[in-house]
């Protein structure tokens, strides 16, 4: 059962427009849900934060015991560390619930959202919203400004200072493309929401650390095959004032948006590819 037979032909504009609304609409009715209990909210959000921060709770003990750690002092590894998980928490809190569409197709109830005249892909987002994770981003967010606090040895100019909001916005949006590309493989791997976590949360972890203390093919993968170095490395060495392990054009420490672009339209073809190949349960 394909989307394009269940929604009238419209403009891609149009669409796009109808799914925005869509997406926000469901997102404010999950939000007002969640607010008719205040304390478990907070609790909840809570909870995120803390069980994220565990994570630098480990780097603080272990520069307990090194002063470096791959040449990267403990403010820089905190910038790299708050700037991931920031960006991390943006994708989570947008498209988290990705994870959840091979479920949907192992039950049946994918479709009763072809059956809805909006983009499929909103609702699957929107559906079931978690303003809880708002946790992870506020915890990635106070890393950050603990980490800059300690770079005294930066120079922040003008530049700089535009370069951390878009490292934000664009590793969120990048982050947000994985997870819809994780979310198009389970249609044709539904047990596979454990394949996109490796991917999205396995890379956060990855990047909260320098790039010096791993293998220069690791560092190449997530460079040139998934551009997950665009998030933070690649920016972070410019702010920074570090150069990249790899030898790469200084042009690219600017090109985060325009890697977060063409991710999102490779992730918007593979969703379409995913949706087109899944078969209705006739139920």
């Amino acid at each position: 059962m394909a989307e394009q037979t269940l929604i009238p032909p419209r403009g891609r504009w149009a669409l796009a427009r109808d799914g925005f609304r869509a997406y926000g609409l469901i997102a404010m009715m999950w939000v007002r849900s969640t607010m008719a209990y205040r304390a478990s909210f907070a609790l909840t959000t809570i909870g995120h934060f803390a069980g994220t921060g565990l994570d630098f709770v480990a780097v603080l003990l272990m520069f307990g015991h090194v002063e470096q750690l791959g040449g990267f002092s403990l403010g820089e590894v905190a910038f790299l560390y708050g700037v991931a998980g920031a960006a991390l928490g943006i994708g989570d809190l947008l498209m988290g619930t990705m994870g959840k569409v091979g479920q949907r197709v192992r039950d049946g109830t994918l479709d009763t959202l072809l059956v809805r005249p909006v983009p499929v892909l909103a609702q699957l987002a929107a559906d079931q919203f978690a303003l809880r994770r708002i946790g992870r981003i506020t915890q990635g967010l106070a890393v950050m400004a603990y980490a800059i606090w300690q770079l005294d040895q930066v120079q922040w100019t003008p530049l700089k200072v535009v370069m951390v909001p878009m490292m934000l916005l664009s590793g969120g949006a990048i982050f947000a493309a994985l997870f819809t590309m994780g979310g198009a493989f389970q249609f044709l791997a539904q047990d596979a929401a454990e394949v996109q976590s490796a991917f999205t949360f396995g890379g956060n972890a990855l990047l909260q650390y320098p790039p010096t203390v791993f293998a220069k093919d690791l560092v190449r993968g997530v460079t040139f095959l998934l551009p997950l170095a665009f998030v933070n490395w690649i920016p972070a060495m410019y702010v920074l004032g570090r150069p990249y392990p790899l030898d790469v054009p200084g042009w690219f420490a600017f090109a985060p948006p325009l890697v977060a672009v063409v991710f999102w339209a490779v992730a918007g073809l593979l969703w379409r590819a995913g949706l087109r190949s899944y078969r209705s349960t006739g139920s």
